[in-house]
């Protein structure tokens, strides 16, 4: 078994990819110290939620990395080893302010703890803190409680670390008896100890009911598919092989993914393992240390709308070296299979080179983390290099236009051409431009473009279907608002609205950032 999914694995990585869309990542923001992971809770499109390391979780609202942290663990977390590393929304958020986080503290114990949103809804409340669960010696430094993602099912998973170091000498992955090397399943609605009673292991002795999975050294990163419920893990091996696990979403749990007998589909010869259990579940994918390659970092299955040609694709990467791959998987067979890595490659100046996690917003959209100057990148269509932010009502999501663009953000190709629909018709109406992104209250809506603003004149007159033109002549320009390869800019449209609900007589349409390339 284990040599026909070998087998598989590499036939799939060499065969020639299925025709996918062109994608570039486009950088967000940077100075976030040591980000581990990203990420927003359900229906909450203006917030990005970021964790760093041995800080907090840092807050992006409405594209700008705010001064003051969203969460202050500073004087909590490690200040130099693993610290901050999970972070999770509860799915009712929205309405009772819950989340949670697992983090290894200055004693190098590790806790799973819950808190809850202040008054303030860009500030927690740090004086929230419930320990679910903790202080738990950790036998290393290494492998801690380290991911939380809420399934399908409303359950909150945890991965856990087998607690180092090399080779699992405390066997944890094997024994049933301990947290360490596992996938837990906590139902953080039910009183402590929150174990759901469906569990695989509840009643069985010797085992701890909280199991969900087990046989996993490092589970760095796992997602559910938003689609179908599947479970993807990515698990960090130890010399010679990374490996990515699969459960689909009817399992009823208790799979044993090898560790510390098995290293992807390699047996490790280590004392007290048989390597042929037929019980084991073999990966999906393994891939090993040559290339530069050393440690993999799950990422998650693309159910956004902006890239529908990404759609069900799988993205992971490897830590050395900033190397993304994805590939498609129905439960049975990968297809797809391609590198990534030069598509997503900036084109404003900047560069992935340490990735430590992927991200992911409430819309499905995909981020890249960078421990290199702590950047936190956007996945956009490459003929973009854009995105949309400031969407909240009153602009594109209530009366006001939604702004967008046509041609390509080349600047050899001198053929970028602003657009701006549902606009008032007959009405006189402005693009605009910066180099920051605000959002500041202003007539009916926000001006969500900041810093020294550049305005495309003459004004406009919207056309009877509510549309605006304007080409842009990267050559003319005015004086202070220049379009070069690797600058970045937000654009606008202000226009008239004689009707508008607040009186103000104009409104704005949402924003538009876009990296400009060669």
């Amino acid at each position: 078994m284990r040599e026909l999914a070998a087998l598989v694995v590499s036939v799939a990585a060499i065969a020639p990819a299925a025709a996918s869309q062109s994608i570039r990542a486009i950088r967000v923001t940077n100075g976030v110290s040591g980000p581990t992971f990203l990420s927003a809770p359900p229906g909450d499109t203006e917030r990005l939620f970021v964790t760093a390391q041995n800080d907090g979780v840092f807050l992006i609202k409405h594209g700008l990395l705010q001064p003051t942290m969203f969460l202050d663990l500073s004087g909590v977390v490690h200040p130099t080893q693993e610290g901050l590393l999970g972070l999770a929304f509860h799915p009712d958020y929205a309405s009772n302010g819950r989340f949670f986080v697992c983090y290894q503290d200055t004693a190098f114990d590790s806790y799973l703890v819950e808190y809850a949103v202040s008054a303030d809804p860009d500030r927690a409340d740090p004086g929230s803190a419930v320990v679910l669960r903790g202080p738990i010696p950790q036998p290393h430094a290494v492998h801690n409680w380290n991911c939380l993602q809420f399934g399908p099912d409303g359950m909150l998973y945890v991965g856990v670390g087998d607690g180092g170091p090399d080779n699992d000498p405390n066997e944890h992955g094997q024994d049933l008896g301990t947290l360490f090397g596992k996938l837990l399943r906590l139902d953080v609605d039910l009183p402590p100890p929150h174990v759901p009673p469906d569990n695989p292991f509840v009643g069985v002795p010797g085992a701890a009911p909280e199991i969900w999975a087990y046989g996993l050294r490092e589970p760095w990163r796992f997602s559910f598919d938003r689609l179908t419920g599947d479970l993807f893990l990515a698990d960090v091996g130890q010399s010679s092989w990374e490996e990515i696990d699969f459960q689909p979403a009817a399992s009823a749990g208790g799979e044993n993914y090898g560790w510390r007998c098995m290293e992807g589909t390699h047996c490790t010869n280590l004392a007290n393992c048989a390597c042929q259990a037929p019980a084991w579940v073999d990966p999906i994918h393994e891939y090993p240390h040559t290339d530069g390659r050393c440690c993999v970092i799950g990422g998650y299955v693309y159910r956004g709308a902006a890239l529908p040609a990404e759609q069900g694709n799988y993205f992971f990467a490897d830590f050395c070296g900033g190397r993304v791959w994805s590939f498609k998987h129905d439960g049975q067979n990968m297809t797809d299979f391609q590198e990534r890595t030069a598509e997503l490659a900036p084109c404003d100046g900047s560069t992935i080179e340490l990735i430590t996690s992927f991200g992911q917003d409430a819309a499905g959209e995909l981020y890249v983390l960078d421990r290199l100057g702590g950047e936190v990148f956007k996945i956009v269509a490459s003929d973009g290099s854009a995105f949309r932010y400031c969407s909240g009502a009153p602009n594109s999501a209530g009366p006001g236009a939604a702004i967008g663009f046509g041609g390509t953000t080349n600047v050899a190709d001198n053929d970028f051409e602003l657009r701006a629909t549902q606009a008032v018709p007959g009405q006189f109406g402005l693009f605009y431009y910066g180099p920051n992104q605000v959002r500041l209250p202003f007539g009916d809506g926000f001006r969500c473009v900041g810093g020294a603003t550049t305005r495309l004149n003459p004004p406009l007159v919207i056309d009877p279907s509510g549309s605006a033109l304007r080409p842009i002549d990267f050559q003319s320009l005015p004086p202070g608002g220049q379009i070069v390869p690797g600058s970045r800019w937000n654009f606008q449209f202000w226009y008239r609205d004689p009707t508008g609900p607040l009186g103000s007589g104009f409104n704005l349409s949402d924003a538009l950032s876009v990296a400009f390339c060669p």
